[in-house]
């Protein structure tokens, strides 16, 4: 079978699903609720008490319902040198939480025709047409590399299971990298993406530089650029007009500073990077958004796809990113190479854990409400998303703050969470 009757019919079977089923504790702001009346002292308290107790230098956080946003509030501070209020249009960089704009924009493609799922890749770069594995060093030190035995097709890079990963949470790539003199990431330079594979496509899942790849797909198969493709097709459609690669001056002045945490407990806070154009817009982290913004993203998945009149997706992609693409192969545990960026992180021991076409999905239920089959993923600077389905709920939380996984960031998630669903069953 062809992978455009394949696709056709696994969207069919995806369509068929669809049928079946402000400011600091100084300055908080009240939510416009268009949707149900929920009680948010419980939810203020949550968030007020972590900024109080300075757990985090400041917080936004908003939650939706199918019928329209029902929480909104900011605490605290933009950065903890110079004491701004932490306002609802605060920007923030939101770092991977770019990964899910990416994949719709390839999902998108998909629909047209553009691109298939299950084919390899357009060969844009020998990086993709022709993988090599890293197959360790030898007693050199130097790298050892072996043509991958498969190819790499765009259901491997949406789900992370091409074999790409990320220095700074696999040894072998940080070891790579070094040895190989390979530019980082951060400089924005293609070169970065080259690395080999660390292992053959479609064998295993780890988190790597895969929708970097995607985006720069987006653009040789749209005839567009990133930024021009993401803003014509998702964000200016959607109205949100505060989402963007490249923030003009008056957004930067509105930006959040990251915070770094120290031994002891406290937060530092760090200088605003310096701009500049890079050679490629970063599809699996580059943009900068509101709390607002990428509510409505969400809001637009959890409506199938649309939302106020607007369509991004057609429902069956969407109940199609929403299901386990990975088969039996478990997802979502991280290994800090680099522990001021990164902790080890773990969102849900015990439970399993999977990759659709966009986002990482719980198949037990949550320990702090969410539901089975929710969806999620994050921001290196502790920016945080869920989309739970079946509660017919979407919801963020953005502080900026490293490293990611954070203890005292993610035990404020969790207790967000919490208090979201608390307050919706008092309803």
């Amino acid at each position: 079978m062809s992978d455009m009757k394949q696709g056709r019919r696994e969207v069919l079977g995806a369509a068929a699903a669809v049928g079946s089923l402000a400011l600091a504790s100084r300055f908080a702001r009240a939510a416009a609720t268009p949707g149900e009346a929920v009680p948010r002292a419980g939810i203020d308290a949550v968030l007020r008490r972590a900024v109080d107790t300075k757990e985090v230098p400041g917080v936004v956080a908003m939650a939706a319902s199918d019928k329209g946003v029902f929480y909104e509030a900011a605490f605290g501070t933009r950065d903890l040198a110079r004491d701004p209020a932490m306002s609802m249009d605060t920007m923030f960089r939101i770092a991977s939480m770019t990964k899910l704009v990416t994949s719709i924009a390839a999902m998108q493609l998909v629909e047209q025709g553009k691109l298939t799922l299950n084919e390899p890749v357009p060969p844009i770069d020998t990086a993709l047409s022709a993988p090599q594995v890293l197959d360790g060093f030898d007693a050199n030190g130097a790298p050892k590399l072996r043509p991958a035995k498969g190819p790499i097709t765009l259901r491997h890079l949406l789900t992370h299971t091409a074999g790409f990963s990320y220095e700074q949470w696999d040894a072998d790539t940080a070891r790579y990298v070094k040895a190989s003199g390979m530019p980082s990431t951060s400089t924005g330079k293609i070169a970065s993406l080259r690395l080999p594979l660390v292992f053959d496509p479609g064998t295993r899942w780890e988190y790597g530089i895969n929708i970097d790849w995607v985006g720069l797909i987006v653009q040789s198969v749209s005839g567009q650029t990133l930024d021009a493709y993401v803003a014509e097709h998702i964000t200016k459609p959607l109205g949100m007009k505060d989402t963007s690669f490249a923030p003009s001056p008056e957004q930067r002045a509105r930006q959040a500073s990251a915070h770094q945490r120290l031994p002891d407990g406290s937060l530092q806070p760090q200088p605003l990077e310096t701009p500049f154009t890079p050679e490629f817009w970063a599809g699996g982290g580059g943009l900068y958004s509101t709390a607002g913004d990428y509510l409505t993203l969400l809001r637009a998945m959890l409506g199938n796809g649309a939302l106020d009149g607007t369509r991004i997706l057609r429902p069956e992609t969407v109940a199609l990113m929403n299901t386990n693409q990975i088969g039996e192969i478990e997802a979502g545990i991280l290994k800090s190479t680099a522990p001021a960026r990164s902790t080890d992180v773990d969102f849900f021991p015990g439970v399993s854990l999977k990759w659709g076409l966009g986002y990482m999905i719980n198949m037990q239920p949550g320990p702090n409400g969410r539901s089975p089959g929710s969806l999620t993923w994050a921001g290196l600077f502790n920016t945080h998303y869920w989309i739970d389905p079946a509660r017919h709920l979407a919801a963020v939380i953005m502080t900026q703050v490293l490293p990611f996984g954070d203890v005292p960031t993610m035990r404020l998630y969790g207790q967000y969470e919490r208090s979201i669903y608390d307050a919706m069953k008092s309803v």
